[in-house]
């Protein structure tokens, strides 16, 4: 009676025990998720939060709030009429200026500049100063503008400048809770039916997806709030397809070794049990290798990317948690049940030992030497695009996909107005060394205009016959240069470089330029030296992370070679789309960093879940068909794991960002490069190439195979 009570008690905990931790996480995750949609609230878009405060252009922007009393955001509108503006138009305009000071007034930090005609006489501008710099606020101002500068029928009056570009960011980022998420999730979705060919699987990995998202949604919301971590908006939204597109990884390594373990076991406890054993060190070591190559970027200089880091780190540890304890739970509770309706049969025969993959392992076996050599050559081809890819940063208003209002105005001012007006370059220096900047500056090809910053007056009061004096802050002056080209091109960063170097040899003058080209100038410069410094640094981290699971020097090495080899093809290959098939200006310099990151750290994924069930196939079968063997049983599921990352990868191409946009396919393509190509070709044909030295020093490359596995395929691929 005793036993058979002690068998009542052990069955009521086996079901017990996981419905307290499914109850337990939803507490947690509800608490936190309550959190999420306040990320918003907390990000911050602004480039000059990027930069470290040793930047030149962040020590300006420090000295330039004593001019203005704060912080400040210029925005140009711009008004034009082919032919010619109309006194129509230039009575509209004027009334467009006194709403603007009625309503705006105090949020200005001083009266609107204008409007000034273009000497074509086809256009005016009108430059208001935004005080602060709160892109919420400011989007909610810009969008009145728009609206009443745009009202007139043959009128054009659009908003651009750097609050015109913040605001339509923000625009742009508002739009991340709602369709990217949608897109994300419809597309996982879709995917997982496919893959699993049941109702019920699908929704339960989207369902502990969603928590592990709320998580870490809502940590990111408390740890941004209190300061500890920077966020922006696309930061926010690599966060949420990172979240949903790895945890499903990890759900589909779960959920396929739990698959196998109920054709072996009988009870779904006991499978359950069997299936987290086998599948905690890959799921943990992968996690670990792009929880610690993500923190990596706590070493860059950029605020952006330092904020990256911990932020999508969170992310990786939230899905890692969820998909370790919150699915086993789940699946322990449902069983055969979730398969419905192809359950897996207890003592069936499993269909992956006969399957394509099976057939891709005896390709591999036959040749292993012409496999390896044919797709690195394929890799080495895609990576000569490289020569196509210009990552040294692009203009702001091309960060766009499509053309949103700013980039409409900026090209108008460019017609009309020196390209540069409105969003002046700031050189501030020392008082007495007045006359010398504004000389010094002139000189410099590519300045339009050279103009002090002088006091302006308050509205209604009468303007001073003489003309003001330049305005004196601690003994420090001011000096707007107008350039010549576009504000934020890449002849304007030549211009603040010559700028720069004309300023900095004034002796005594301790000069520096500052203002929104320089600022986007430090931005780009900061990113590539961050790149140089990071990427060797999470080369080494992954490094070390294989060897610690492998037990193993040589392999490790070559699954890193293979990374490295997979990122350059996919950058040339990315070299090539961008600027022959798509036509983007260039990208973004942080680009190859974000790209590298992901790439390698979510590539060597793949590779752990492939060699830590060869080495675990190895063990039983010897060296070479185990090699197969393991390629043979994990082809599906990695497979399918990596088609699911790509695609929510892809669906980051919705945010009309081209920075977004670029990252989504080298990401997409990069991902299925390494699934398709390098994980079932290159690294299994490699490694039976090299044979038992491939496990060197470890267990497996002292120990001798089996003569029989030297000789013979196992049954299940040959």
């Amino acid at each position: 009676m005793a036993g058979d009570g002690g068998t009542v008690v052990r069955r009521r905990l086996r079901w017990l025990l996981p419905a307290l931790g499914i109850i337990a996480f939803l507490l947690v995750g509800g608490g936190l998720g309550s959190f999420a949609g306040k990320v918003g609230e907390v990000q911050r878009n602004d480039s000059a939060e990027y930069l470290p405060a040793s930047a030149e252009s962040t020590r300006v922007q420090d000295l330039v709030k004593r001019f203005a009393g704060g912080d400040s955001m210029p925005a140009v509108i711009v008004y034009s009429r082919p032919g010619g503006l109309t006194p129509a138009d230039q009575q509209k305009i004027a009334g467009d200026l006194r709403a603007i000071n009625d309503r705006l007034g105090a949020k200005l930090v001083a009266p609107p500049i204008g409007p000034v005609p273009s000497a074509d006489r086809q256009a005016a501008q009108i430059i208001v100063q935004f005080a602060g710099s709160d892109p919420q606020k400011l989007k909610t101002d810009i969008n009145w503008i728009r609206a009443r500068a745009g009202d007139t029928p043959g009128l054009r009056g659009h908003v651009g400048g750097p609050g015109g570009i913040m605001a339509d960011l923000m625009k742009v980022f508002d739009a991340i809770n709602g369709m990217l998420l949608v897109t994300t999730a419809g597309i996982v979705l879709f995917i997982l039916v496919v893959v699993y060919r049941s109702p019920i699987l699908p929704i339960v990995v989207l369902g502990v997806a969603g928590v592990a998202l709320g998580m870490a949604n809502g940590l990111v919301y408390l740890l941004a709030k209190n300061d500890i971590l920077t966020v922006s908006g696309q930061t926010q939204a690599i966060l949420d397809v990172l979240v949903v597109g790895a945890g499903t990884d990890y759900a589909l390594l779960m959920v396929s070794r739990f698959r196998e373990e109920l054709r072996r076991h009988e009870s779904r406890y006991d499978a359950i049990r069997t299936a987290w054993r086998a599948s905690v060190e890959p799921i943990v070591a992968s996690a670990a290798t792009v929880i610690l190559g993500l923190l990596c970027l706590l070493v860059s200089d950029l605020k952006s990317n330092q904020g990256m880091g911990p932020v999508a780190a969170i992310g990786i540890a939230c899905a890692l948690v969820c998909m370790l304890f919150l699915l086993p739970a789940v699946l322990a509770l449902c069983g055969r049940v979730a398969f419905w309706p192809f359950r897996p049969r207890f003592g069936s025969h499993p269909a992956e030992e006969h399957g394509i993959w099976a057939r891709v392992a005896r390709v591999v076996g036959a040749r292993p030497r012409m496999v390896w050599i044919a797709t690195a050559l394929v890799l080495g081809l895609f990576a000569t695009g490289l020569f196509r890819l210009e990552a040294s940063g692009i203009p702001q208003t091309e960060q766009f996909v499509g053309n949103p209002d700013s980039k409409v105005a900026q090209a108008d001012i460019g017609r009309h107005f020196p390209a540069g007006a409105g969003s002046p370059a700031i050189v501030v220096a020392k008082a007495d060394a007045l006359n010398a900047v504004v000389k010094a500056a002139q000189g410099v090809p590519g300045v339009a205009e050279v103009t002090p910053f002088t006091p302006v007056p308050p509205p209604g009061a009468t303007p001073p016959i003489a003309t003001p004096l330049p305005k004196i802050i601690d003994g420090l002056v001011r000096v707007d240069v107008t350039l010549a080209v576009p504000a934020d091109s890449e002849k304007a960063d030549d211009v603040i470089r010559d700028l720069r170097a004309a300023v900095h040899a004034l002796p005594g003058a301790e000069a520096k330029v500052g203002g929104y080209t320089a600022l986007n100038l430090d931005v780009q410069t900061t990113a590539q030296r961050d790149r140089k410094l990071v990427i060797p640094l999470v080369l080494a981290v992954v490094f070390v992370v294989l060897m610690l699971l492998l037990r193993a020097v040589v392999a490790p090495l070559l699954l890193v070679v293979t990374v490295v080899a997979s990122f350059f093809a996919t950058l040339g290959v990315c070299g090539v789309v961008f600027r022959d098939l798509l036509g983007f200006a260039g990208a973004d310099s942080s680009f190859p960093l974000f790209a590298f990151v992901f790439l390698v750290a979510l590539g060597v994924d793949y590779n752990i879940f492939l060699m830590t069930r060869v080495r675990e196939e190895a063990g039983r079968r010897g060296h070479r068909p185990g090699t197969l063997a393991g390629l043979s049983v994990t082809g599906g599921v990695i497979t399918s794991a990596g088609v699911v990352l790509a695609a929510t990868f892809a669906a980051l191409s919705v945010l009309p960002l081209v920075f977004v946009a670029q990252l989504a396919f080298a990401v997409a393509f990069g991902v299925l490069l390494d699934t398709l190509v390098v994980r079932s070709l290159l690294v299994p044909a490699l490694t039976v190439d090299v044979g038992r030295p491939v496990w060197w020093p470890g267990r497996l490359w002292r120990r001798p195979d089996p003569d029989r596995a030297e000789r013979r395929e196992p049954e299940l691929v040959g």
